[in-house]
């Protein structure tokens, strides 16, 4: 049986990553100290020399001296990845199979943990105005990041990202047309402020904050797959304090409930898109 990643040999470079991990934290409030080894790894490795840093410890220093740069290195850190309807057959399963359940609300809160630079927000925010759930939601997207957070309340993106865009949106089941919600122009696309009513954007850790309450729907795609084991499970409990009984529970499609604490229990909506349902 191999060991937990907490328990393995560490060489040199990942060492001082830790202490790195532990300075920014104390310093800051930062915690990525559950964050996969390998991840942080890497994506130290390519900061350094994308800022041309000869040594983590050099980085270190500067780190806890300058807000600003420690700011720059979070974003660093932490992946933005993502588009407008991703994995468009998740969305067409949230209008197939949950939103018939969400209608019997009377209001709906929904929350949109580690969202990025907004596109999946505004996604879900177009599938609810088309579904007539709209005017009774309020989607709450978080993130750690303070700046890709201002990018997303903004809702500007760059127009080569359309062509992709109206593809996903029309296999997703999208009831009309993609420009229906959007402005082109200057080589840009800008979401129409009317998907903005419903959501909040705001910062949020899910390693150091707290539960999101009496949620209907809680979606974190593709957050789950940078995390060690033990970080998994704190944020699993998170989601699952944070949602109803009977609240839908979207994960990545590379990722489980395997690190789920055996006490809380769901029923798959739907295997495939990682659609899951509490039920205890």
């Amino acid at each position: 049986m191999s060991k937990p990643e907490s328990e393995q040999n560490m060489d040199e470079f990942e060492v001082e990553v830790e202490c790195l991990m532990d300075a920014l934290f104390l310093r800051w409030g930062y915690d990525f100290r559950g964050y996969s080894r390998a991840s942080l790894r890497r994506r130290v490795d390519r900061y350094l020399a994308d800022n041309h840093y000869q040594r983590v410890a050099d980085l270190q220093h500067e780190l806890i001296r300058d807000k600003k740069r420690c700011i720059h290195f979070v974003r660093g850190l932490t992946v933005n990845v993502t588009e407008m309807f991703r994995d468009p057959e998740f969305y067409r399963v949230i209008r197939e199979q949950v939103v018939p359940e969400l209608k019997s609300h009377p209001f709906l809160k929904i929350w949109h943990a580690g969202c990025s630079t907004g596109e999946e927000a505004y996604s879900m925010s177009i599938l609810l105005q088309e579904e007539g759930l709209g005017e009774r939601a309020v989607i709450y997207a978080t993130d750690v990041n303070s700046q890709v957070l201002d990018q997303a309340s903004k809702g500007v993106y760059p127009e080569r990202m359309l062509a992709m865009a109206r593809d996903n949106y029309r296999i997703s089941g999208g009831r009309g047309s993609l420009d229906d919600y959007l402005s082109v122009g200057y080589e840009r696309f800008l979401i129409d402020p009317i998907l903005k009513k419903n959501i909040v954007f705001t910062q949020h850790d899910l390693v150091t904050d707290q539960v999101f309450g009496e949620m209907q729907m809680v979606i974190c795609r593709n957050v789950l797959i940078y995390f060690r084991r033990e970080l998994q499970t704190k944020v699993l409990t998170l989601f699952h304090d944070s949602l109803d009984l009977g609240g839908f529970l979207a994960l990545g499609i590379k990722e489980s409930l395997r690190n789920l604490p055996k006490q809380f229990r769901y029923k798959a909506v739907d295997e495939a898109t990682r659609v899951f349902q509490r039920v205890d």
